[in-house]
């Protein structure tokens, strides 16, 4: 049977949904939602750590995000594109998942990996409604699906965003979230070579952008989206 999720974020890499929108997944499951992350690829071709270091660092964190689902595509670490093989696999875990909203990586990013995952879930997001594309799960055909809306969230590039969730009250638990993957933040034991992110300079940035995004909104810490199509606004008064 499928599992229907409120909310599935889509990742590139295992640890870009937790450095960009952990907040908003922890703050909807402390509201009774369902959360899932479906990672693209293995993040393979990393500088440190090997897939199975991430597998292990995915579990850890899943644990501590009490993630429903969690599924990754296995697709090419830096290769993947919008093939048809591609654009299935996604389409496969939307209509599996049949989530409400799904969240992406940036639409522009310093990883080229980030665009390009915007971009293929971005279709995917559209073709998995469509009655004649048939994929299958373990065999069966799957319906069609397509979720309520797509939001981006923000990752290396500064990029206005459209909207920010206030994600103080989970902060910490973020930060947990994060600090799971090991073999790619700071770590002052580890041997492995150096990289931007494993930089302790690296947390401290991510730390400025999320207070940057809660200034914008006057509250300690915030996760800024972007949209592919105007939000539609029922009551002026709550927004």
């Amino acid at each position: 049977m499928n599992t229907h999720l409120d909310i599935l974020a889509f990742a590139a890499h295992p640890d870009d949904a937790e450095l960009s929108c952990s907040g908003t997944l922890l703050l909807h499951k402390k509201r009774g939602l369902k959360i899932g992350i479906v990672d693209l690829t293995e993040g393979e071709l990393g500088t440190r750590g090997t897939p199975e270091i991430r597998k292990q660092e995915s579990d850890a964190s899943s644990q501590i995000l009490n993630l429903d689902v969690r599924e990754n595509l296995k697709l090419a670490d830096g290769f993947f594109n919008q093939t048809e093989e591609s654009l299935k696999k996604v389409i496969y875990a939307i209509r599996k998942y049949r989530p409400r909203i799904v969240l992406a990586n940036a639409v522009s990013d310093r990883h080229p990996d980030h665009g390009n995952g915007a971009a293929l879930v971005s279709r995917a997001f559209f073709l998995s409604g469509l009655v004649k594309i048939e994929t299958f799960d373990n065999g069966q055909l799957q319906e069609p699906w397509r979720p309520e809306n797509i939001y981006h969230y923000i990752q290396f590039r500064h990029i206005k965003p459209d909207f920010v969730i206030d994600v103080s009250d989970v902060w910490d638990k973020k930060m947990e979230a994060i600090q799971a993957f090991k073999s790619q933040f700071f770590d002052p034991a580890s041997d492995e070579p150096k990289t931007l992110i494993s930089s302790k300079k690296f947390l401290n940035y991510i730390e400025a952008r999320h207070k940057e995004f809660g200034a914008a909104i006057e509250v300690p810490y915030g996760e800024g989206f972007t949209v592919e199509r105007p939000l539609n606004v029922q009551d002026i008064t709550s927004v």
